[in-house]
């Protein structure tokens, strides 16, 4: 009986032990992700699925960082011992309507060859939290980068580490559209904003950031016209990107492929 009970006992130390080693992990990462990108909303942090990365829900967007939350890694992890997308079971299991952020339906038709692009990043849809309109005419220009021509103009609220905004960057070089981006940091991209709004080519600099690749150095600029548009993403409940504006203030969010868009601006009130 004695023996017994002295087994319970350590089995029960034991579990409390494994607990306590655990928690301190997620929590030590969650402090470091405030330290490092203090305008993004942690909702959850699993470290315990690959060894050496934390999984972590912010908004709409799931990334990847390590155990000191030096390294944010942003795309799809597979098992390839169980051969399982591991993001994509999450993104499901966040979202049981929607597969990989409401675009792998789109992402499946021919008509849209953009959407390779666009599984290099993961964005999970949630029940819209954003209005079906945004006035933006008040927002002033400091904080907007302009690249394109067209009759038609569209706002893009981007992150430059959003896989489905480079598709989108992407998809709006080939339509004829004048294309206002406004970067806001929801996966740590601020200072990348910050070098392509002070860039001397915007759009080459956009195009370079979106690859990427090196940002051409440019003269210090005043960057507060970003804080704005954070300050507006978040006072209308943008948490996730991408998010489309049209010049009637209609909006759509997440990718969309060339098709879905050129019909979709074909609405614009006048």
């Amino acid at each position: 009986m004695a023996n017994t009970i002295m087994i319970g006992a350590m089995a029960g130390a034991a579990m409390l032990l494994t607990g306590s080693a655990e928690a301190p992990i997620g929590a030590q990462v969650q402090v470091a992700l405030q330290k490092r990108l203090p305008k993004t909303k942690v909702d959850a942090i699993d470290c315990s699925k690959v060894d050496g990365l934390c999984e972590v829900v912010a908004g709409a967007n799931l990334f990847y960082v390590d155990k000191s939350a030096r390294y944010l890694v942003i795309g799809r992890v597979y098992d390839m011992e169980t051969r399982q997308d591991l993001t994509a079971a999450k993104l499901l299991a966040l979202n049981p309507d929607m597969l990989v952020g409401g675009a792998a339906k789109a992402n499946a038709t021919p008509d849209a060859p953009e959407a390779g692009a666009a599984r290099a990043g993961a964005r999970v849809t949630t029940q819209p939290a954003v209005a079906r309109t945004l006035d933006v005419t008040r927002l002033s220009s400091k904080g907007a980068i302009v690249w394109g021509s067209g009759t038609q103009t569209v706002t893009v609220f981007s992150d430059f580490h959003c896989g489905y905004c480079r598709a989108l960057s992407q998809a709006l070089e080939t339509m004829n559209v004048r294309v206002i981006e406004r970067p806001i940091s929801v996966l740590g991209s601020r200072e990348i904003a910050d070098q392509v709004l002070c860039a001397r080519d915007r759009h080459a600099a956009v195009r370079a950031a979106y690859a990427q690749n090196p940002v051409p150095a440019g003269a210090k600029c005043d960057t507060s016209g970003l804080d704005e548009n954070e300050a507006f993403a978040k006072a209308h409940g943008i948490n996730g990107t991408p998010v489309i504006v049209r010049s009637d203030g209609a909006v759509i969010e997440g990718f969309k492929p060339k098709a879905q868009l050129v019909e979709w601006l074909k609405g614009a009130k006048s």
